[in-house]
């Protein structure tokens, strides 16, 4: 037996221990349960005393029109963002928060290509923010931490958001770990600082009440996480991340910022998931994704889907099957994510 064989055996042997019995009171379990997740995640963060926000750049580009900035998420450390809405947009629209996973960085939100292999990137339904604008929604990408322009290069000298998924070395986040920061908390800080932003400057075009998250791979983990704790998300989407445990993250190599330390005690996703209710999700997958597989997705879905209808809500947990592999299927999600949030 492996090493890796054996944390196998031991972890099917663990029931989370904060896994949902039916019994507890609903909004009492969710109220242990999201303080739980927020303390495994390092949260909260410390507030900045000002948001320090910095437009960099404006123009307009296929009937799209943009604006990117920076704000001060904590005290020191700055998120790069970029709004992309129609142009002559007017009135109030949803809100799309737009995370990418580990592609060379939030840029394939807004349809730019850098690096060789971004094309494939847009071509696996990436280009999030443009879709959102063409949609009717008025959309923010942000640049999630140790990635894109907030990531450094490896030891061969690329950028490391390119290297990540095919060398340990190139893992930026490890050292947060050493000062007790989780990764996955920091994404989940910055959506949060993202949405008090958002309402704060741009509450003239957004609708506050419908606010989406909506990311794939690394961005549906963040989608999920944030989806878990943040309660103004009224439509969470996260593609191609949730799944069991076992058969996702712990079966395979992964990005070390996929990994919470000490969450498959007290919770599998499945669990997790049950903290976004009475709020709506919409989990994205491929039937053919290698790293989160579909029987796994399904299992989740159905924790989820058993929460949902304990509380007489099951028609706001949808499961989105795409045909094909690690990629979102606009296609197939956004008519759902219209009939849930319009």
């Amino acid at each position: 037996m492996t090493s890796h064989e054996y944390i196998l055996s031991l972890t099917k042997n663990i029931i989370p221990s904060y896994r949902y019995d039916y019994k507890e009171d609903f909004a009492t379990w969710q109220k242990r349960a999201k303080e739980k997740l927020s303390d495994l995640l390092g949260l909260p963060l410390t507030m900045p005393s000002e948001d320090k926000y910095t437009v960099t750049e404006e123009y307009e580009k296929d009937g799209l029109s943009f604006m990117k900035f920076t704000f001060q998420s904590e005290e020191g450390y700055f998120v790069p963002c970029c709004l992309v809405k129609k142009i002559g947009h007017t009135g109030k629209a949803p809100l799309v928060i737009c995370l990418q996973g580990h592609t060379t960085g939030m840029h394939i939100s807004i349809g730019d290509e850098f690096f060789e292999r971004d094309a494939k990137s847009k071509a696996a339904g990436q280009k999030f923010a443009i879709d959102a604008a063409n949609e009717g929604c008025v959309a923010i990408a942000i640049e999630q931490r140790y990635m894109g322009t907030v990531g450094y290069k490896d030891m061969r000298g690329r950028p490391a958001c390119i290297a990540a998924s095919d060398d340990m070395d190139a893992n930026q986040a490890i050292p947060s770990l050493l000062i007790g920061r989780v990764p996955i908390g920091e994404r989940v800080w910055d959506v949060s600082r993202t949405i008090d932003l958002a309402l704060n400057r741009f509450g003239d075009i957004i609708d506050e009440n419908k606010i989406i998250c909506l990311g794939n791979s690394g961005g549906g983990t963040a989608t999920f996480y944030a989806s878990c704790l943040e309660e103004r998300i009224a439509l969470s989407v996260p593609s191609c991340a949730v799944c069991t445990f076992e058969e996702s993250i712990m079966a395979m190599n992964h990005c070390i910022c996929n990994y919470v330390p000490n969450v498959r005690k007290f919770f599998d996703m499945g669990d997790l998931g049950a903290l976004i209710a009475p709020r709506k999700v919409v989990v994205v997958c491929g039937d053919e994704d290698p790293i989160f597989p579909l029987p796994g997705v399904e299992k989740s879905f159905d924790l989820m889907k058993k929460a949902y209808a304990h509380n007489g809500i099951e028609d706001k947990c949808r499961l989105v099957i795409g045909k094909g592999g690690h990629a979102f299927y606009p296609k197939d999600a956004w008519p759902v994510i219209h009939e849930l949030i319009d």
